[in-house]
């Protein structure tokens, strides 16, 4: 820790972990606390998650992620926030932060470095689109492949069926938007009166995404945040109705993951996806 920060560890309290890396409290000698996430042999999964802050926090001075104080193949440190319980006022303010986040839009959709969700990689090649087609071939099918066994035959060919009728189901066109792109409510960190976003997969994406990961595990306070959000930057009709679509890829990633246990959600999701076409 000192030749990433030039400061002596004083305490380091274990917090458990989270998928095949730890978790942990650190006192440093100057007076900070830090948080540190560390493993062996990562593969570029930090690297990935230090691009991504900073690529997030390049929408404005007051984008709401952490800073990155120290990465490298084996640990990344962030500042220590201390968790509260988020108020209305704090829901409220997060829907306006995450609309601005969107809309300091990218280029392309993807991301100019390799990414990953969890331990699993991520196709981030920059691609102009549009959506429905990079989503189809850069999210829906590389984890369809991974999550394929656990499916079995029927639940494959509904995410067959969902890729291939993708441009009749993902309502108006948008431009890239800049997305956390894990954004369930575990990676929504409340402190300090608002709410910040940790652990992303961030990319150029479809802002929608956000939002419907928002609500794939329930997020707190989720109504005001989505109001707040429409009120500063007006969601297009049927998003509501295209949740589903949206919550298939990390769906996806669930079953590849963590096994059938996850395979009837993804089903559903295909399901109520492909009604959209009728």
């Amino acid at each position: 820790m000192r030749e990433l920060l030039g400061v002596r560890v004083e305490r380091v309290t274990d917090l458990g972990s989270s998928h095949s890396w730890t978790l942990h409290r650190v006192a440093l000698a100057d007076g900070r606390e830090v948080f540190v996430k560390a493993a062996h042999g990562r593969g570029g999964v930090f690297a990935a998650e230090a691009a991504g802050l900073r690529w997030l926090a390049g929408a404005g001075p007051d984008a709401p992620v952490p800073e990155v104080l120290a990465a490298d193949e084996h640990r990344l440190v962030l500042p220590w926030l201390p968790a509260e319980a988020p108020t209305a006022r704090a829901a409220e303010r997060f829907g306006r932060d995450l609309a601005a986040l969107h809309a300091a839009a990218p280029d392309a959709f993807g991301a100019p470095w390799d990414g990953f969700i969890a331990d699993l990689p991520l196709d981030n090649t920059p691609d102009p689109g549009p959506w429905p087609r990079w989503y189809a071939e850069r999210r829906l099918a590389p984890f369809l492949r991974r999550a394929a066994r656990d499916l079995g035959g029927d639940g494959v060919r509904l995410v067959e069926k969902v890729i291939e009728g993708i441009d009749a189901l993902a309502g108006p066109p948008e431009p890239p938007a800049r997305i956390h792109g894990d954004l369930w409510s575990g990676n929504v960190l409340w402190t300090g009166g608002r709410a910040m976003l940790i652990d992303p997969a961030a990319h150029g994406g479809h802002r929608e995404t956000d939002l419907a990961m928002l609500a794939l595990f329930g997020a707190p306070r989720l109504q005001r945040i989505v109001a707040a959000y429409d009120e500063a930057a007006p969601l297009a009709d049927g998003w509501r109705e295209r949740i589903p679509l949206h919550q298939l890829h990390p769906l996806l990633v669930h079953v590849a993951l963590f096994g059938s246990g996850y395979r009837e959600q993804a089903v559903a999701a295909s399901r109520a996806a492909l009604a959209l076409a009728r």
